[in-house]
């Protein structure tokens, strides 16, 4: 009499079969000395049951091409047509019309503002001041369609430097308005803007709003021997010290952290160039012939 033997199985989700001598189940599934002297025998015959599924054909349906989310692309339409809006900015010399619910929503300054305790509801004009028209067009189309706006499509202009200044002051709006999404995005931006004309104001923010990665950026930048001449030539920098002298104890810190790596670094290389010299000589005799080394 033999016996039943069912701990060896597999899932029924289907295997593809690639290519010949493909295979799929156990490498080892029973040795071949235990079996023999098993119970699982029968007149010295295994027999196995399987149950095996072949899918010869699949059905080709068609695709389905689902669009991408466009709601971000509603909302700025929105925003641009000033349809239903109930409230108005006066910033500088131009008004942007807007929507208190979606503002409060998108912002915890501006809901509080709004339907905050001490807040009106039935305002319907606020006056805002210290900042530019542009910057704040800016961060309403980021409130509307949650995407980082073009700032040289808004500007018109390609210069480097007046990207990294309107990107300073759109940092400095998201802050003020709780917009933390829209401030990581300027964040990495400035990380990327960074030359020897915006490392200065670009550090001072950094410090200002504690932003500890930018200003890491700024100061390893900055202590380079390839900027330090020229960054501590530009008025930015001249301003930096008088008004921030804590951060130049940083970068002093910073420069002598880099020349301490510098010189580590080449006291490796020294070492290494003198240990291949000490193995090829030892392989040298005294004609000046290479001699055979025996292991």
């Amino acid at each position: 009499m033999h016996i039943p033997y069912n701990h060896f199985h597999h899932s029924p989700s289907p295997c593809n079969i690639m290519k010949r001598g493909s295979f799929w189940g156990y490498k080892r599934f029973y040795m071949t000395s235990l079996l023999e002297t098993s119970d699982y025998l029968k007149d010295d015959c295994l027999v196995m049951d399987l149950t095996i599924g072949v899918v010869r054909n699949r059905v080709e349906t068609p695709t389905i091409l689902v669009p991408p989310p466009d709601m971000g692309d509603c909302l700025e339409g929105l925003l641009k047509s000033g349809m239903n809006s109930d409230i108005v900015f006066e910033v500088g010399d131009e008004t942007f019309r807007a929507h208190k619910l979606i503002l409060a929503v998108r912002s915890p300054v501006f809901k509080a503002q709004f339907y905050g305790l001490i807040g009106n509801p039935d305002m319907e004009k606020i006056v805002v001041k210290d900042v530019q028209p542009l910057v704040f067009k800016a961060m309403l189309n980021f409130i509307y369609s949650d995407v980082l706006p073009d700032i040289r499509e808004l500007t018109g202009s390609v210069s480097k430097a007046i990207y990294a200044s309107i990107m300073q002051h759109l940092f400095v709006e998201a802050d003020r308005y709780g917009l933390e999404r829209l401030k990581l995005l300027c964040e990495a931006k400035l990380c990327e803007l960074v030359s020897a004309d915006t490392v200065a104001s670009t550090m001072a923010l950094a410090e200002q709003h504690q932003c500890a990665h930018l200003k890491s950026v700024c100061l390893k930048f900055t202590a380079s021997r390839e900027n330090l001449g020229d960054v501590i030539q530009t008025e930015e920098f001249e301003h930096l010290g008088k008004a921030n002298p804590s951060l130049l104890l940083d970068l002093l810190a910073t420069v002598a952290a880099v020349d301490d790596d510098t010189c580590r670094s080449r006291r490796r290389k020294r070492n290494w160039g003198s240990d291949i010299g000490l193995s090829l000589s030892d392989g040298v005799g005294s004609s000046g012939r290479q001699t055979p080394r025996h292991f």
